[in-house]
């Protein structure tokens, strides 16, 4: 199976036998010696790929690279394996780099703080949208401290989740059903989050809470945090109107998230330029030394609800 979703530039592959390859500006899959179908590589925010029998020619990468478009490899769960992204991607990246590798510890933990406290509002709008209470989130919002120490954003996901998807759920990156459809969601926001990374001039390896050493986009996870409600609401809504499968209809709806404005500053933007800006805006604050995140804040719970409808 070969799916373009135009309007949100994300190629989704999933189905064997399928080559990838680059001809005069596109991206051309094939079958055999058949073309399936084509998209400009300047239209493109994510490959994802799900077959495992695909194959995708070098000179593809390099010019998917070139434009900095990140080309996820996935496990049939839909959970990342590996993520191909460009080794340049900023004008100014080694002065960039030099000031987010020589940040003090109080900027990262400040930083955190402000990333968690933007992930329960949201998070708190989400609930607030679909009929629960939204004061306790709210509470703790107010509670986060620096490099939330107190550990505030665990204990919002303890309130969190049972409210939004039922008492019985269990966020396990295995399980199927609406664990699969959040992890297709997450996906997706995790590769728009690690190309505004890497076009910002930033490392994404160096994170500003999560820290495993075998996760080369620690930056990219944790800048993600306050957008992954909206894959929570879109998940929602698709697993009440359509069951919790990881169907067509149900990835495109989670790729268009991409595409959703947000209130962000005087205006709205879409979450991919919200993403750019977080990203432009952490690698300024390490250059001026002074933190100044262009986080979003929640769209009215009417767009809440109706993602995924």
């Amino acid at each position: 199976m070969f799916r373009i979703f135009v309007l949100d530039r994300i190629i989704d592959i999933a189905s064997d036998g399928r080559h990838l390859s680059r001809e005069r500006g596109f991206l051309k899959v094939s079958e055999g010696k058949a073309e399936i179908g084509r998209v400009a590589l300047d239209e493109i925010t994510a490959v994802l790929i799900h077959a495992h029998g695909a194959t995708c020619s070098a000179s593809l990468l390099a010019e998917l690279a070139d434009r900095g478009v990140p080309v996820v490899f996935c496990a049939t769960n839909h959970s990342p394996r590996s993520v191909l992204m460009p080794l340049d991607g900023h004008y100014a990246q080694g002065a960039r780099l030099r000031a987010q590798w020589q940040a003090k510890s109080p900027m990262f933990k400040q930083a955190w703080k402000q990333v968690v406290v933007a992930k329960v509002r949201m998070q708190a709008a989400a609930l607030e949208a679909h009929g629960h209470a939204p004061a306790p989130l709210e509470m703790m919002a107010r509670k986060v401290t620096s490099g939330d120490s107190t550990n505030l954003e665990a204990q919002a996901a303890r309130y969190y989740w049972p409210l939004m998807m039922g008492d019985d759920f269990r966020r396990n990156r295995d399980a199927p059903d609406i664990n699969a459809l959040l992890n297709y969601g997450y996906t997706v926001l995790r590769a728009a989050t690690a190309r505004a990374v890497v076009a910002a001039g930033l490392h994404p390896g160096i994170g500003l809470h999560h820290s495993n050493r075998g996760n080369a986009f620690a930056l990219a996870d944790d800048l993600m945090e306050p957008f992954r409600p909206l894959v929570d609401c879109a998940v929602h809504g698709l697993a009440a109107r359509n069951g919790a499968k990881v169907d067509t209809e149900a990835k495109q709806t989670l790729a268009r998230l991409i595409a959703l404005d947000l209130p962000l500053g005087d205006g709205q933007s879409p979450v991919s330029v919200a993403l750019s800006k977080l990203a432009t805006s952490l690698g300024q604050s390490f250059e001026n030394g002074k933190l100044a995140l262009a986080l979003p804040t929640p769209p009215d719970g009417l767009a809440l609800v109706g993602l995924g409808a």
